[in-house]
């Protein structure tokens, strides 16, 4: 792949497939208005890993709760994460978090309009920093995600996985990216990638770029961008303990903030993670609860089995429990999705 792979991108016709079809979403504005830094902010870290339409209400619901940088950074993370759940991955929350106090005490609230300082906040890496200086501030800095590097992947007809050939494609992107509205057209390649270069199928007759694009004159442009060969993900078995009381609350703690599901609420619960949250004080409840169900979840990384075992306590007061562990509220909402799923194998 070279340069010249590229001349024929008409991108004046990509913007202009903008203008009469691109989306409208709550954190996007069109050129030459630009999106508030805080909205591009909380969007690109809610996107990260999340489809759009799963995004939208709880953008919605923090820029209401929370309507600017000075807002979030003052709000307590308990709750910053209790409003999250359901958008899983929660160190996003967690570095969003911290990102905000960085920029409302060391920035006076103003994101910095520089890569490398971008990238110096928790959790902002290339793609984030990217879209922040183009979004707001329209700078031709380099955005490129999965849907981008599909269009680019078709139009010059690249027989490598994307995995192999990043850099290159940011060279690509660098190339083809016009001397105006820059904020406009990395947008205007993701409503493209999404409605008509989509994964499995290409809609080239209704393409701007099907003029020059190597892809669209083969029999199979779907075929592409090549899958990298998929990973054997390792297969993890846990346990986890529903203790309910005459009440109807559970048995929860806060977990340790840098593991998995740090810092939300969760069940007594051992192996799924690696770890062991059972004191010893549990070992009662080990021998008494009884076999309800098995769920499943899938991690990024891993996948697990977690057998449920469930305690009733008609006096709940006789079990004194361990430091940190609490009487909850029966309020999965607020719950990460495996615990989620934990407790939905107890009928109500």
């Amino acid at each position: 792949m070279n340069r010249s792979d590229f001349h024929d991108f008409d991108h004046q016709a990509v913007l202009n497939w903008y203008d009469e079809r691109g989306r409208d979403f709550p954190w996007r504005r069109r050129w030459p208005e630009l999106a508030p830094a805080y909205h591009v902010f909380l969007s690109e870290f809610m996107l990260q890993q999340t489809g759009v339409k799963t995004v939208i209400p709880y953008f919605l619901h923090f820029t209401q709760k929370w309507p600017d940088i000075f807002a979030l950074a003052a709000a307590d993370i308990d709750e910053v994460l209790a409003d999250w759940a359901g958008l899983g991955y929660y160190a996003r929350a967690r570095n969003m978090h911290k990102t905000a106090k960085v920029v409302a005490s060391e920035y006076h609230g103003e994101f910095p309009e520089d890569e490398k300082a971008l990238r110096a906040l928790p959790g902002i890496g290339p793609y984030t920093a990217g879209a922040i200086l183009r979004f707001a501030f329209d700078q031709p800095a380099i955005v490129l995600d999965g849907n981008i590097e599909r269009v680019l992947v078709r139009f010059g007809d690249i027989h490598k996985p994307v995995a192999e050939i990043k850099p290159l494609l940011r060279e690509a992107f660098a190339t083809i990216s016009p001397a105006h509205r820059h904020a406009d057209f990395p947008q205007a390649l993701m409503d493209l990638a999404s409605t008509v270069c989509q994964p499995k199928s290409a809609h080239c007759s209704v393409c701007p770029l099907e003029k020059g694009c190597r892809a669209a004159q083969t029999p199979h442009p779907e075929n592409l961008p090549l899958k990298a060969r998929p990973k054997t993900q390792p297969l993890r078995y846990g346990r986890a303990y529903l203790i309910t009381s005459a009440a109807g609350h559970f048995v929860m703690h806060r977990r340790d903030a840098n593991g998995l599901l740090g810092g939300m609420l969760g069940f007594p619960s051992a192996g799924w993670d690696k770890t062991s949250q059972l004191d010893a004080a549990f070992e009662p409840v080990v021998e008494q609860a009884v076999v309800i169900g098995t769920i499943s979840h899938v991690f990024t990384h891993f996948k697990t089995e977690v057998t449920i075992y469930h305690l009733h306590l008609e006096q709940p007061d006789t079990f004194p429990l361990p430091p940190s562990y609490h009487w909850a509220e029966d309020k999965p909402s607020d719950w990460p999705k495996l615990m989620q799923k934990c407790r939905s194998v107890l009928k109500s």
